[in-house]
């Protein structure tokens, strides 16, 4: 067995209390310095939400919703992200790592992009929105 000693503080934010690790700890150099905004990981997850649709996993999207515990209407927001043409979808994926604030786009910012049914639309809906970024 292998045990390891750090020393770590805790730190009260709002109503959470966390751990923190030392601050002389260095961040690992292969790892991004952020987070991957929720835009992507939502993206990510219709993405893999239609493979187990398409694959006969899960046999409809209110079972889906059931088993992610999510509520049915909250399903196909997620779900209608896939509406979006492949290259914004793409650029969602790769959003660059939030290091400090709140996310610059959001999910019910792509709403009205993705109920637009022609891709050049939706195209300079989304450089809207990135400019606004």
């Amino acid at each position: 067995m292998t045990t390891v000693v750090r020393p770590i503080r805790f730190t009260t934010r709002g109503r959470r209390k966390r751990a923190v690790t030392s601050p002389e700890a260095p961040p690992a150099a292969d790892q991004p310095v952020g987070r991957v905004p929720r835009v992507a990981r939502l993206m990510a997850l219709a993405i893999r939400f239609d493979r187990l649709l398409r694959d006969g996993h899960d046999a409809s999207q209110s079972e889906l919703a059931r088993l992610a515990r999510v509520t049915q209407p909250r399903m196909t927001q997620i779900m209608n992200l896939l509406h979006l043409a492949p290259d914004i979808q793409e650029e969602i994926l790769f959003l660059p790592p939030v290091t400090e604030g709140r996310d610059p786009v959001h999910e019910h910012m792509l709403r009205e992009v993705a109920a637009c049914a022609d891709w050049r639309e939706q195209r300079r809906r989304w450089r809207r929105i990135r400019a606004g970024t």
